[in-house]
């Protein structure tokens, strides 16, 4: 058994030159906010979901990404209110955000 139930990677990167990148979209402080996020609702730790940051993932034109394991389900995001939902029925309730999904 994993350690973890779900792993949630987000990438954070920043490229320079004006290259499309997740940084450009304010990745690294929605993640923040997701880490929280799954910390307020009790679904952080060990046996639960562990959120964190990644490099590059080599999906910079769908930017910005995230994608969780195990299932393999990538997605893109916006706002808060598309990472609730991603944290609300993917990772508490395992239903995929189909409307999210690349």
């Amino acid at each position: 058994m994993s350690y973890y139930e779900r792993h949630v990677f987000f990438c954070t990167n920043q490229r320079e030159g004006g290259k499309a990148c997740c940084g450009d979209h304010g990745s690294a402080e929605l993640r923040a906010y997701a880490k929280e996020r799954t910390k307020e609702l009790a679904i952080a730790g060990a046996g639960r979901v562990r959120v964190n940051i990644a490099g590059c993932m080599g999906r910079c034109e769908e930017g910005p990404v995230l994608v969780v394991y195990p299932e393999g389900v990538w997605y893109t995001y916006e706002d808060k209110a598309d990472l609730d939902e991603i944290i609300e029925e993917h990772l508490q309730h395992g239903r995929i955000v189909d409307a999210l999904r690349i």
